[in-house]
């Protein structure tokens, strides 16, 4: 599946910055995204005060586009990164993502604009940033890629521990209006990060050697086409308690501070992440039995938030989500690769994220809507709890399509299985 007349080098000075550009590319995008339920609980009361009818939807539907938007384009950022290139698409990534924070400070009582601005512009930054630093990877790194991979998505959740309090404070300091002005200041750096983003020969070779626009041969592949169907069904109530955990705190446990948990998710996902990320280097763990694991038990932890009697157990709760987060997150990669090959590794995960947008976006504005009609926290997290785990129990299916490579080869098992390439949310 994979050509390797140009290896990737597995080391080597550029390898190593290139390691620490993605890490901070997910850090940013995905240590704000995680963190939106701060700005939520503000945005939500200034739009309460402004009398804006459904102002708890309205207000998790800026979020929730950012994070859909995101995923929604990310078969277009996996198009563009294989046709203009992996460094210029993370440029105008960081210069969209930027000014969609900047104009967002400017309509912050306006939530329709802030639909536009901070979901669609910073959506569509946050996209085209992203999909290239899980795609350049796969370049400069082969043997210890999992691990790697681990320590890249582990970013999301380093900044996930960081931003909470950060934005906090920025919010308590500076209103809602200058912090993201401080936000989209940020989000620059992604301009100076895609300069290390530059392509090995191999890629080179590659985009030379494209004949068409999209990759055919991972829609023949069934194996692919079960995978990237059953993961965003899964996903439907994954993004509810990262929107509406603060404030499902305030409300039932009003002494403590809901931001806490946010911090709690942030750590152990972030050990999840080196964790499984590690394991995945081992060919005798099952890439997707542990994915569907994963799945089961982040659907059951969320159910059980709402029957949860003290904040102690909660943050219990929240600690072990996170590991289980990053289980899920640090295998995306690494089986998109397995079950595609280098060569359309790229395009594999920019439709699966495409796929998942839809979930991920619908599903926080439906939990607020749920709590506007029912006054009640219990019925959103119950529901959202649902989809992870039929989804996971569904991921079975990938059982009955042998891999064709294996069936072809059984000797280049163990090949197929330890080349990776990396993945986050």
């Amino acid at each position: 599946m994979v050509d390797l007349e140009y290896p990737p080098p597995d080391g080597g000075s550029r390898a190593w910055f290139v390691m620490l550009g993605s890490f901070f590319v997910n850090g940013l995008i995905f240590g704000l995204m995680n963190c939106y339920s701060v700005i939520y609980e503000r945005l939500q009361e200034e739009l309460m005060i402004d009398n804006v009818p459904g102002a708890s939807s309205k207000a998790a539907l800026v979020g929730s586009l950012s994070i859909g938007t995101t995923f929604f384009l990310s078969p277009i950022a996996g198009i563009l990164t294989d046709r203009i290139g992996v460094r210029l698409t993370t440029f105008i990534g960081g210069l969209f993502g930027a000014s969609g924070l900047f104009l967002s400070s400017f309509v912050v009582h306006k939530v329709e604009g802030l639909y536009l601005t901070y979901g669609i512009l910073f959506g569509i930054g946050a996209s085209l940033a992203y999909t290239p630093s899980l795609v350049i990877l796969g370049h400069y790194f082969e043997r210890y890629l999992g691990l790697v991979n681990g320590f890249v998505t582990a970013g999301s959740s380093v900044f996930t521990m960081i931003m909470p309090f950060f934005i906090y404070y920025l919010l308590t300091t500076f209103g809602l209006s200058n912090t993201l002005r401080c936000l989209s200041a940020l989000l620059v750096c992604l301009i100076g990060i895609a300069l290390l983003f530059k392509p090995t020969n191999q890629a080179s070779v590659q985009k030379k050697q494209m004949k068409s626009l999209l990759n055919a041969d991972i829609w023949k592949n069934k194996r692919y086409v079960v995978w990237a169907t059953v993961i965003p069904l899964a996903l439907f109530g994954y993004f509810v308690p990262y929107v509406h955990m603060v404030k499902f705190v305030s409300i039932k446990f009003p002494k403590h501070d809901g931001k806490i948990l946010v911090l709690c998710l942030g750590v152990t996902s972030g050990f999840g992440r080196l964790m499984f990320g590690r394991l995945a280097d081992n060919p005798r763990f099952n890439r997707i039995l542990l994915q569907q694991v994963a799945f089961i038990i982040i659907g059951s932890f969320t159910m059980l938030i709402v029957i949860t009697p003290t904040f102690f157990l909660l943050e219990g709760i929240a600690l072990l989500m996170g590991i289980f987060d990053g289980c899920f997150i640090s295998l995306l990669g690494p089986i998109a690769f397995d079950l595609t090959g280098q060569s359309g590794a790229g395009q594999a995960i920019g439709f699966l994220l495409g796929f998942c947008s839809i979930p991920l976006t619908v599903g926080p504005p439906i939990a607020g809507w749920l709590y506007d009609e029912y006054g009640s926290y219990d019925l959103p997290f119950l529901l959202a709890g649902v989809p992870p785990i039929v989804g996971g129990l569904a991921l079975s299916l990938i059982r009955c399509f042998p891999a064709d490579e294996e069936k072809k080869n059984p000797e280049k098992e163990r090949e197929v299985v330890t080349l990776t390439v990396d993945g986050d949310a």
